[in-house]
């Protein structure tokens, strides 16, 4: 019997929605980056059945993590069944309409802010170490190495040497100094368009959210304001990044830098999380035969390039890239130019 056959007659056993067991169907969604499978019952109202193996994924830690954030008021899914031992959740459906299939320049104001809302929401969580492991330096770094084993090593094939590795900890160093820096809150870790959900009600669904650690302020922040799968202009990033500074100024409840050193905590710190995406999405390729993922890489490259443009300290690393990486890039089959990566027209 096939994983998903048990799935189903482990769901029918709670009988979701309207339908007996004998007329229950899963039909397959699409999924995230992991080891996950999602189904949609064919029940009124339907449900959502995760095949969630045990070897690769911590349930217990997405359950509790749930909880914890339903309690701060996140609209996450509502869990109504587990087995933790084959791996199968049954939980809400928050529906099908993502951020990033409504997100356009006349609706981006009014999703961005609901979004902001829902995020100073988890910025409130309690610091739990038991749900909540500390995004420190060691894992940053971890993530940091992602990006010369897989994007550089990996996909593009190139060897580097022990100069090349000096500025690789060079600039890691500068990145993890300026997360250190940071009021450590609660970090989603994937908080983008691909993971919010517009209910309907109008509220924001959170999903993916099992990952969650308790690190740098600006994290969440910069993955959804600099989202890897749709960009924005400068100029309303910068706005928006404002904006938040002050609606957390509003709190009362932390100290904060100006305006400028804020943004530079905000530039580097999605400096930091899209040289890991550039590994995470070669290694989504080469290992796990994930190739659509390589069709995001232009944008993320361009995010990596004009922030590490910008600043003295990240220079060394933009001309190392441009210089080595660049000509590698091109003749790639999704290759694009990066300075003009994600524009729409």
């Amino acid at each position: 019997m096939r994983d998903s056959d048990s799935l189903r007659d482990w769901a029918g056993e709670f009988q979701p929605g309207k339908l007996a067991d004998a007329d229950l169907k899963l039909v397959a969604v699409t999924g995230d980056a992991g080891f996950r499978s999602y189904f949609r019952t064919n029940t009124q109202p339907p449900f959502i059945a995760a095949l969630a193996p045990p070897e690769h994924e911590d349930n217990p830690a997405f359950v509790n993590i749930a909880i914890a954030m339903a309690k701060g008021d996140v609209h996450v899914p509502k869990i109504v069944a587990v087995d933790y031992e084959h791996g199968f959740l049954l939980q809400e459906d928050l529906g099908e309409t993502l951020y990033l299939d409504v997100l356009n320049s006349k609706t981006q104001s009014q999703l961005y802010d609901r979004a902001e809302e829902t995020l100073l929401q988890i910025q409130k969580l309690p610091a739990d170490s038991t749900l909540f492991p500390a995004y420190d330096a060691a894992l940053l770094q971890r993530e940091l190495e992602l990006f010369p084993e897989w994007f550089v090593g990996g996909l593009l094939d190139v060897k580097f040497d022990v100069q090349t590795r000096h500025l690789f900890d060079d600039l890691f160093a500068v990145l993890l100094d300026s997360a250190a820096e940071q009021p450590q809150v609660v970090v989603h870790r994937d908080f983008h368009s691909r993971n919010l959900l517009v209910l309907d009600d109008g509220g924001v669904g959170v999903i993916d959210f099992q990952d969650a650690v308790f690190g740098p302020l600006s994290y969440d922040l910069v993955s959804l304001l600099r989202d890897c799968y749709i960009r924005w202009p400068q100029a309303l990033v910068e706005q928006r990044v404002e904006g938040f500074r002050r609606k957390l100024l509003a709190q009362g409840q932390m100290t904060l830098p100006d305006s400028e050193t804020f943004l530079r905590w905000f530039d580097l710190m999605g400096l930091q999380r899209h040289l890991k995406v550039l590994g995470i999405f070669a290694r989504l390729s080469l290992r796990d035969g994930k190739a659509r993922y390589l069709d995001d890489l232009p944008l993320v490259m361009r995010y990596v390039l004009e922030v590490a443009q910008r600043y003295p300290e990240t220079q060394d690393f933009y001309h190392w890239f441009v210089d080595n990486l660049e000509p590698k890039i091109l003749g790639k089959a999704w290759s694009q130019p990066w300075q003009t990566a994600g524009e729409r027209t």
